[in-house]
Parts: structure tokens; sequence; C-alpha cells
């Protein structure tokens, strides 16, 4: 830290540190809490952000500061004001760093400008305001603030009111022994897979022990996000363990519970239910995940629907019903933990599958009516996240450029149910084996090329994603469930938790800004098409032997393979954003 004597004085302190250094202005006369100054210097989530009298920059908003810093500069020594009154975004801040904030807006720089609440930041000119902020200060004990605000502020029931009251606690504890997010989201999925170790025992103590480390687990998958809001550890790696892991640790769980089901006494095997769960909850999340980003920059919502939302947050009671309804992960994994201990995991299967199929027709209903009912223009972002999310491989691809897009009759959410109920139907209801499978497969595809042929702008189109997923992941259970082979479902199991690794890293890179994955990889691994096309042709040539098993699993690890490695590759390069979720149930 070092004093300049004026903005000409700092400009030539900060030319003298290295490029690829953050560096921060803070004006002498700031008085504050400890935790303003941190919201406002230390988050690595931005280019720039302030607070009144500190700016901090982080190397890419360098060359912008500098220049800002030159212009207020030669502004002051002229006795003209930096920033034009009539346009000035802060008319309350006249310190040097928020002038200087205000220079790097006009060049474009984001400058994040964090919501304080009750937290103190001001420079004050005279006694009576220097006195006012003394009163703040003594008033509001920011630790509180801050082990408050390091809590979601949107979350279930459970995690709400039986985790978050002494997880934050832990969270604090982590903090001050330097331990760091990405440490505890690790030792989550360890324990994650310790339990699904535990639950694969087949045993009643084995059983009751998941379930406990399940929970344990769940409270330090709360731990780690609290950690980061905490401390402002906020990474492109810690980005990518909390997008994936999750699901990670719940399919684990799920394959655990299915192998001790077959180890126990009485021999079950479920497996099928276990993949069952799997496509249901990977449907539950891209069904959100599509409308959310079809709608997320909509620049109007006329929709009764919600306004009736709108109504009921300001009834408490409702708030929480609706968040139970859905079904989020902490009801979610304290009833699998409950239901594991005390029941068998036939049983917990069964109310997963029906508690996640109402919760899943409530969420379906109300993006449905929010849909139909609403104004909105739809962008071209959200046109291109949609396109990204439909997945769609070389052989869509190829259809949608033979035709200018579905006539008025058959829109592209109808090209795509219609593709999908053919598809499912055929693995349903046709023999096992069937070549007319594989013909309905090519339906299927031609109907996919149809869908995505022209930009998905409309009302409705956010189901075009959610319609490709469950015709690929229920085709690929169907087949291996009817094969009758040996170990079929367990490698189907496989292939569709490789397939869907796939399609949420999919979701977190749009969301962090930068793209869907490049089409190379979506080519490679063959679009949802053409993986839906090929195992519809492995069941038919492989028709009741191990071949069909075999060739199961060499395409789940090939698609593992291809689509981890890029994945890893990103989400540790420079360009990944630093994603945190702060609204998403899961």
């Amino acid at each position: 830290m070092v004093s300049a004597a004026d903005a000409g004085d700092a400009a030539a302190l900060l030319a003298d540190v290295p490029a690829d250094h953050r560096v921060a202005l803070v004006d002498p006369r700031f008085l504050g809490h400890l935790h303003a100054l941190r919201l406002g210097l230390t988050d690595p989530r931005f280019p720039a952000a302030t607070v009144t009298g500190a700016l901090t920059a982080q190397p890419q908003a360098r060359p912008a500061l500098a220049r800002a810093l030159e212009r207020t500069t030669a502004a002051v020594g002229a006795g003209a004001p930096a920033v034009d009154p009539g346009t000035d975004p802060a008319p309350g801040d006249r310190t040097v760093p928020g002038r200087i904030a205000v220079e790097l807006e006009a060049e474009g720089i984001a400058v994040q400008r964090p919501a304080l609440g009750s937290l103190v930041a001001a420079v004050p000119t005279d006694r009576d305001q220097e006195a006012a902020a003394v009163a703040g200060l003594v008033a509001v004990d920011d630790e509180a603030v801050r082990l408050r605000n390091a809590v979601k502020s949107r979350d279930g029931f459970f995690t709400t009111f039986c985790i978050s009251p002494y997880s934050r606690y832990i969270a604090r504890w982590c903090a001050r022994r330097g331990l760091t997010p990405n440490q505890v989201t690790t030792a989550s999925l360890i324990t994650a897979l310790i339990a699904a170790g535990s639950a694969a025992t087949g045993t009643r103590g084995g059983y009751i022990a998941a379930g406990i480390l399940l929970l344990v687990s769940f409270v330090l998958d709360c731990t780690d996000g609290q950690l980061a809001r905490y401390s402002l550890q906020y990474s492109t790696m810690g980005a990518w363990l909390d997008a994936t892991f999750d699901r990670a640790k719940e399919y684990a769980y799920y394959a655990g519970l299915a192998i001790g089901a077959a180890r126990g006494g009485d021999g079950d095997d479920v497996w099928a239910l276990a993949l069952g769960a799997m496509v249901l909850q990977a449907c539950r999340h891209i069904v959100d995940f599509s409308f959310n980003e079809a709608n997320h920059d909509s620049v109007a919502n006329t929709s009764p629907t919600a306004a009736l939302s709108d109504a009921l947050d300001n009834v408490g009671w409702t708030v929480w019903v609706r968040r139970i309804i859905v079904l989020p992960i902490g009801e979610r994994w304290a009833m699998i933990a409950v239901l594991t201990a005390l029941t068998t995991p036939r049983t917990v299967f069964y109310a997963l599958l029906i508690g996640c199929a109402l919760a899943a027709t409530y969420t379906l209903v109300g993006r449905l009516l929010r849909s139909v009912t609403r104004k909105a223009r739809r962008t071209e972002r959200a046109a291109r996240a949609l396109a990204d999310l439909a997945d769609s491989g070389p052989l869509a691809q190829a259809v949608a450029s033979l035709v200018h897009g579905p006539k008025r009759a058959l829109t592209a959410p109808a090209a795509a149910l219609i593709g999908t109920l053919v598809m499912v139907g055929a693995a349903l209801f046709l023999p096992y084996g069937s070549w007319l499978t594989v013909v309905a497969a090519a339906v299927y595809v031609v109907l996919s090329g149809f869908a995505v042929a022209r930009p998905l702008r409309r009302a409705l189109d956010w189901l075009v994603p959610p319609f490709f997923r469950a015709a690929e992941y229920v085709t690929i259970l169907v087949l291996a469930a009817r094969s009758d082979v040996p170990h079929a479902v367990p490698a189907a199991f496989g292939l569709v938790s490789a397939v869907a690794y796939h399609h949420y890293d999919t979701v977190y890179r749009i969301r962090g800004g930068t793209g869907a994955p490049p089409q190379w990889l979506v080519r490679t691994i063959g679009g949802h098409e053409g993986r839906t096309a090929l195992v519809a042709v492995l069941a038919a040539v492989l028709t009741h032997t191990s071949g069909f098993t075999t060739a199961l699993t060499a395409l789940a690890v090939a698609v593992a393979l291809v689509v981890l490695v890029e994945s890893i590759r990103f989400w540790v390069s420079s360009s990944a954003p630093a994603v945190h979720d702060e609204g998403e149930l899961a």
C-alpha cells in the first residue's frame, strides 16, 4: 500500500505496478465497514468494481484505468468537472475513485457497484457527515452481515431452516483456517462417493451409514458456496466443480443403491428404476434451463401466471410451499437419505420417481401457462441458446439445411414432440430388435432437422430441447431394459450419465456467457439424434446378445472421454467464467 498526493501521482505509481496485477484506489478519507471495502475491492468476478471512495481494476481494465486517470488529472488541472453533472450515474461520490469509475464506464468497462445494504462506505467532507458515518459503523455488525449474506438469498425450505443456520458457521470456520471452496466441494464429493459405497454393501448398516453420509455431503455442499460468498473466493475451477459435482454425487448414489439392491438378500434388480430416476431428473432440469434461457432477456412479460406468482410471493407461506413442491436438492436428498436408512432401494426409487414426476408436472404446467399467456419478444441470444441446448448433430443439421423450416401446421415444438413420440413409441411397443425401430429413428432424425430448421423464437420453442432430451434418454433406457441382456441397463446408465454431463456442461457454459461447446465436439459425439439412431441400430444388430452391453459400454466410454477432456480443458482455461449459481434450486 502506497500513498499518492493527487491523481497524477496515483497514475505514476500505478504505472510501476506489473500489468498482470489487480490494483485499487482508495480515498484516504474513506470511512466504512471492512466488509464494504472487501465487497468493493476483492471480488474476482468483475473487471472493475467500486464503492464510495474506493475502486479496483483487474488487469484487463488497467489500460482504461490509466487513460481515465490521465483525463481526470487534465480536467482537474484545467478547473473543469471530470464528469458532466447531468449524466453522472453516481452524483453522491465526488472522490477521485468515484470519478474514475464513471470514466471507466464511459469507455465501456463494466463497473460492479455492490449493494451494501446496511453497511457503511463513505468519504465524509464535514463533521456532520463524519458523525453519521461513525454512527452507522457502530450500529451495524459487519461480521453478522457478512455471515447472513453468505447464504443464498433464495433457497429451499430444508436448506434454509435445517442446514444454513449452522453451515454458515462451518463456512466461517473453514475461511479462518485457510480452506478453499474447492477443497470443501471435493470433500463433499468424496463423502457422497463413500455414501454410495456404503449403500452398495446391501446391508441395513450400510444403508443407515449411507443416509447419514449423504446428509453430511449435502451440508458440505451448502458450505462450499457459503464459503465462496463469505470469503469472495470465486474461481473458474470452482465454477466447473460446482456445476458438475452435484449431479455426479446424486447419480453415483443412485448407482450405489442399485448395486446394493442386487447384492442384498432379495437380489432385487432396480437398475431400470435408477436410470429412470436419473432420466426424469435430467429432463426436469432441461425444462428449467431451456425456459429460463428462452426468457433470459425478454423485454416484456404480461403473463397473468407471472402476475399471480408475484402476488403469491407476498404471502410468505405460499413461497415455501411452492419451493417444497418442486422437490429441490435439499428436500430431495433428505428424502433419499431417510428412506435409504429406513426402507429399501426400490422404495427409495419409487418415492423419488413419484415425487419428481409431480414436481415436473407442476413446473411444466406453470412454464406452459406463462409462455402461452405472455407477450414477450425473444432475442437473438435466446434463440441461439435454445439452438445450442438442442444439441443437434450432423444428421439433423443436414436435414435442416435442406428445408426452410416447418410450415405453420408443424411448428418446431410439434415436430420435436412427434419425433419423440415416434421414437419412444417404437422403442416401447415394437418387437425388440425390430428394424422398424431403426426406421422410427430415421423419422426422428428427419423431424429433429425440421424442428431446428429455423430460429427458435416462438413462444413454445423452448420445449424443443426437453423433447430431444426425453427422446434420447428414454430410448436408451427402454431398449436396454427390453434387451434381456445381462448388465445392459447398467451400461445404459453409464451412457446416459456421460451424455447428461455434456448437456449440463453446455448449460453452464451458456450461463457464463461463453457460448456452447465447440461444434466439432457436438459432431464428434453425434448429436442427440445421431446417438439415438446409433443405439436403435445396435439393438437391431445385436439383438439379445452380450454384444449390446459391450457396445453401450464402449459408446459410454468414448462419449465420456471426449466430453470430459474438452470440458476440463475449457473450465481450467482463462476464458472460463466464474459462474456461481445463486438462484437454481437444483
